[in-house]
């Protein structure tokens, strides 16, 4: 089972190259991003967006433009557009969110004539690797859905299942997280948890175990959930951690993001496509394990 960024990166150089385009691609950890996916034979590029900005500010980081597709396009809407009917019309394979905002970026994804809607959930899918556990943690929904009903947290959990799965992990074990690990019907939460649980029981959510609820420390920590009495496949074990909400997952991404020594990537499914939607705030390595990870969601 991968384990690690450092693994997802050797998987993903087995594959078939995959090519990237990039809306809006002036901006310089992007860039940055795309320089070292080409030079680790992870993905290539096609830049979108004003080609005076882009050759500019691949100079400050040493991107050789030469070779790469620039498609000149100053208007920043428009370029977005462009750069999501490149992957719908096929010349592509993933779209990635450059110098631009997020509405506007989406705007394009979900755009009636060249966009990537499938009539599926979108979700996104972020995964993190700390030393303090030996398995990647992925997390859903941080960035998209904000309160999920029953039915979507089951469209967010086939989501990540998929992404899991082309990673290398066959049986993902998913986490709903609560804030405690018994139902209680003042909580809404713990409830959607106890039956996407029996779903998952009865083989209405494939490809995956789903246990819960549980609190996190139960879903991460063997030792936690075992002071607990918390039994079951997923105690202590989980893989995928299903969040109850955007605010939870918000601020759990930023925490792991933010005070401990992590690498994490996060891309967009349930599109026609895999989409990169990085934060303006995240690193140049996190985007590059982002367009990895999308490499390997491609189907």
């Amino acid at each position: 089972m991968i384990k690690s960024f450092e693994e997802i990166l050797e998987k993903v150089k087995s594959k078939p190259t995959r090519t990237v385009s990039v809306a809006v691609a002036q901006d310089e950890p992007v860039l940055e991003a795309i320089r070292d996916a080409k030079m680790s034979g992870i993905a290539n590029a096609i830049l979108v967006g004003d080609k005076e900005k882009i050759i500019e500010v691949a100079a400050k980081v040493k991107l050789d433009v030469s070779q790469f597709e620039i498609v000149d396009e100053p208007n920043i809407a428009k370029a977005a557009l462009k750069a999501v009917e490149l992957v719908s019309t096929g010349k592509a394979d993933i779209v990635m969110k450059g110098l631009v905002d997020t509405a506007t970026f989406l705007r394009s994804v979900l755009n009636k004539e060249v966009g990537l809607r499938t009539g599926k959930l979108m979700s996104h899918v972020a995964i993190f690797e700390t030393d303090a556990f030996d398995r990647l943690l992925f997390l859903t929904d941080v960035a998209f859905n904000m309160y999920p009903t029953l039915k979507e947290k089951v469209q967010i959990i086939n989501n990540a299942v998929e992404v899991a799965h082309a990673v290398g992990i066959e049986e993902p074990k998913v986490a709903p997280l609560c804030a405690i690990e018994t139902v209680n019907e003042n909580m809404p939460a713990t409830l959607d948890a106890a039956l996407l649980s029996k779903m998952s029981d009865r083989g209405q959510i494939k490809g995956c175990i789903v246990d819960g609820p549980y609190a996190l420390d139960n879903a991460l920590s063997e030792e936690a959930a075992k002071h607990k009495n918390v039994t079951g496949a997923v105690a202590g074990k989980a893989d995928i951690l299903l969040m109850p909400n955007i605010e939870t997952g918000n601020v759990m991404y930023k925490t792991l993001t933010y005070t401990t020594k992590s690498k994490n990537g996060g891309i967009l499914v349930g599109t026609a496509a895999p989409v990169v939607l990085t934060s303006r705030a995240d690193s140049y390595e996190t985007k590059m394990y982002s367009i990895a990870l999308a490499a390997l969601a491609v189907k």
